[in-house]
């Protein structure tokens, strides 16, 4: 039976949907979610960035959390543990299905010849070659070591965090080369660092590895089914490939039928549709998404598909700040419709919304009580026995008459 023709053209809202679907809002959150309800959010979103703030949870668990609702939180840890994903630069760090090692091998390869690494780290790898060598040879003969676990060189210097000593140099280069893969230690964040054939399955070791082209083109076919409908600027940045090695890699994915090229509704660039996307006529979702979510991590994608302007402002002085400190979207039905600052507060055993704000034009009442049932949820699964509200945001007094009246 012949593929139905894709248009050639969509509306904002169609691109929308389309872009919600290709991230799995299309599902509903099924009742108990394992390994398998795992391997479907990752065939959606393709990878899931690491990031060591912990004031709600870790950025890692926050894409299962959107699409599955409540799930074991061990989810994530078993799946590396089973050898199903690995640790690596694929968005900025992140937790990768083994099968992206080979189509990552270029950025290993680049790292060896020093490019795109950071100056500090390509720094050793020139000038202190021997010292990596033997820091690769002591892990070898020792086991899964800690940076600080180095004999000699491994101490942080007591400057700063930011001032890497040699050993955490040598082993970040080693593990942006490849040589070296990375693991965590249960209840760390800290990388500990392992020889990759004691820590992935030898079949993807032994796996053929694919010419740069042919990985690049591989990683955007990827890209384009996690988004569904984007911009050659969207689809290299999921990969983070430089966009004039991209364009070329996506010409031919359009020859080959494996994009097809679509003009959307207000965007002012030309679009890509992925040939398999599903375009839904609704989406029916309700999710807390996190900061490092690929549904909002490209800003200006966020802004594009759903007038959302989004900046994490961790970064910025407290009174600077607009929303807060830890900020989520809120998706319902098919939109953005407002944003809340959370905070875990284990010792007192809440989960404290900081701010609450919604967007332009939404029902306020309809939203105020959905995401109050989200929080309760979200509340429930951190093991927290309730969820405070601050006054500080438009939305903040009818969430706070909402989440009375789910008590």
């Amino acid at each position: 039976m012949p593929r139905a023709r894709r248009p050639e053209r969509l509306s904002a809202a169609a691109a929308r949907r389309a872009a919600l679907a290709a991230q799995g809002f299309a599902r509903a959150r099924p009742a108990r979610p394992g390994p398998a309800a795992l391997r479907r959010v990752l065939d959606h979103v393709q990878l899931v960035q690491i990031d060591s703030v912990n004031v709600l949870v870790r950025a890692q668990e926050l894409p299962l959390w959107a699409r599955l609702g409540p799930h074991p939180r061990d989810l994530l840890p078993a799946a590396v543990a089973r050898r199903e994903l690995f640790e690596y630069w694929g968005h900025e760090a992140s937790l990768c299905p083994v099968a992206l090692h080979p189509l990552l091998r270029w950025r290993m390869d680049a790292a060896r010849a020093g490019a795109n690494v950071w100056g500090n780290i390509a720094r050793i790898a020139r000038e202190r070659r021997g010292f990596c060598d033997e820091v690769l040879a002591q892990i070898g003969a020792r086991g899964p070591l800690a940076a600080g676990e180095l004999d000699g060189g491994g101490a942080r210097p007591r400057s700063g965090w930011w001032e890497w000593s040699d050993g955490k140099r040598a082993v970040e280069y080693l593990f942006w080369a490849g040589a070296l893969t990375a693991t965590r230690r249960e209840g760390s964040f800290e990388r500990v660092y392992d020889l990759p054939e004691r820590v992935l399955p030898p079949a993807i070791l032994a796996a053929p590895t694919p010419t740069v082209d042919e990985a690049h083109r591989q990683l955007l076919a990827r890209a384009a089914r996690a988004l569904g409908v984007a911009t050659a600027a969207d689809l290299a940045d999921y990969f983070r490939i430089k966009r004039p090695v991209a364009r070329p890699r996506l010409a031919e994915l359009v020859e080959a039928g494996a994009l097809a090229p679509v003009a959307v509704e207000g965007w002012r660039e030309p679009a890509y549709l992925d040939p398999a996307a599903a375009l839904p006529r609704a989406i029916d979702a309700r999710a807390l998404v996190g900061p490092f979510d690929p549904l909002v991590w490209h800003r200006d994608r966020a802004l594009r598909l759903f007038d959302f302007h989004y900046r994490l402002e961790i970064y910025t002085p407290a009174p600077k700040r607009r929303h807060g400190y830890y900020v989520l979207p809120f998706v319902l039905g098919d939109r953005l419709v407002a944003r809340v600052d959370l905070k875990a507060d284990r010792a007192a055993g809440v989960l404290r919304v900081h701010g609450a704000f919604a967007e332009p034009g939404v029902a306020v009442a309809e939203v105020a009580a959905a995401l109050a049932a989200e929080l309760r949820a979200m509340a429930g699964w951190l093991t927290l026995t309730d969820v405070v509200a601050a006054a500080r945001g438009d939305l903040a007094r009818p969430l706070r008459a909402a989440l009375r009246a789910t008590r």
